[in-house]
């Protein structure tokens, strides 16, 4: 991952986290592998203790929000610690490459 997506992922972080309770932040994908490019954008692992209909409209809000003020597309893939933990979701390939690979913020 370069230095300035880090920083926006770090930037990022930090808004959501004043107005969610927010558990995990990874980049995955090919921002996080360092092979992304000007059109690629950027997929966000977030896991949070619970999400509602105003929650997700906030997150998808500051990662718009986020992504504009920076010039790329930020993609939200959320998820909840109750479904990480306890549904067929957390064998899910998409997550077990996301805990694998993916780059903690």
């Amino acid at each position: 991952m370069d230095t300035t997506d880090r920083i926006i992922a770090e930037i990022l972080k930090t808004r959501l986290s004043e107005k969610i309770s927010l558990i995990d932040l990874r980049i995955f994908g090919s921002r996080a592998r360092g092979e992304g490019d000007n059109y690629s954008d950027m997929d966000v692992f977030l896991e949070v203790e619970s999400l509602d209909r105003n929650q997700k409209e906030t997150i998808h809000d500051l990662t718009w929000e986020t992504g504009f003020e920076y010039g790329l597309v930020i993609t939200p893939l959320i998820f909840t610690r109750e479904e990480i933990e306890n549904s067929p979701l957390r064998s899910s390939p998409v997550l077990t490459n996301i805990f694998r690979e993916g780059v903690v913020i």
